[in-house]
């Protein structure tokens, strides 16, 4: 089962995307045409293969709309998709059903276009012992549920912000004078509970990263040859993390370097929209 998110978050993105689509005066078009008594019957319906991620938000979004619309699950978050599968029956009436329409798809198709792409990753590099994992290349907002799509596309959590780990990053060691320096000054300020990590481009970086107690390195654009050395040279002392020029071709052979994680920002920045419709029943 893919972890909820709190409910006060999804009630506040699902809220703006709300009064974004309504504007000051509503769903003109329904308010014009559809009778406010009148009910109706629709199936959400997938129009492509792919994985099924937005459950929480799009359910939201009917919610919010009219609280006596009733959504009926047949799939759930991190299921199989296949093209014309049933994904929901939605009751209730037409007016708020189809006021809802639009931002309960867009959460839907946004989110099970990540996950769908993440599965493509994960299923590249099943059974090397690598782990595919997000980045913060996410849309202003709506990281929350763009990370919960790559955990239903069978993806790891990387850091979800700036304040849950320290990353040390190549600007960071610029500015510091070099990777040793760069450690130091971030264990002095962390203290022994929080994890420290550290970018390099070079294999003489990782050694002065070990050398300084790094707990995680971060292999950025490193060649397969360089990759294998750095697995080699670290021998399990830290978990290595490879990142750049990582696409659905080369994603297998970085995994069998022997690296822990395979961090993707496409994951988040890069997925197609997946297409699901509302149909009347």
């Amino acid at each position: 089962m893919i972890p909820a998110l709190p409910r006060h978050l999804i009630h506040a993105l699902v809220t703006r995307a709300l009064e974004e689509d309504l504007g000051g005066r509503g769903d003109v078009t329904s308010l014009a045409t559809i009778p406010a008594d009148k009910n109706a019957n629709f199936v959400i319906k997938s129009r492509a293969n792919g994985v099924l991620a937005g459950q929480q938000p799009a359910d939201a979004c009917f919610d919010q709309v009219d609280r006596d619309i009733a959504v009926t699950w047949r799939k759930r978050d991190g299921d199989i998709l296949e093209n014309g599968d049933v994904v929901a029956i939605v009751d209730g009436p037409a007016l708020g059903i189809l006021t809802a329409e639009r931002p309960a798809l867009n959460f839907l198709g946004r989110m099970s276009g990540i996950a769908t792409l993440t599965r493509q990753y994960v299923t590249a590099i099943a059974d090397t012992g690598a782990v595919v994992a997000h980045t913060r290349k996410t849309t202003p907002g709506l990281r929350a549920v763009e990370l919960q799509a790559v955990r239903a596309g069978g993806g790891a959590y990387h850091r979800y912000g700036l304040d849950d780990a320290i990353l040390i990053k190549d600007n960071h060691v610029a500015v510091c004078g070099g990777v040793s320096e760069a450690i130091k000054r971030a264990r002095a300020y962390a203290g022994h509970m929080t994890r420290v990590a550290v970018e390099v481009d070079r294999l003489d970086q990782l050694e002065d990263a070990l050398a300084a107690g790094a707990e995680s390195v971060l292999l950025d654009n490193f060649s397969l040859e360089d990759l294998r050395a750095a697995v080699l040279l670290t021998d399990g002392r830290a978990n290595l993390e490879a990142s750049g020029g990582v696409n659905l071709d080369t994603v297998r052979a970085i995994a069998e370097t022997g690296v822990d994680v395979i961090s993707v920002g496409a994951l988040t920045h890069s997925a197609p929209n997946f297409d699901l419709g509302l149909d009347e029943r």
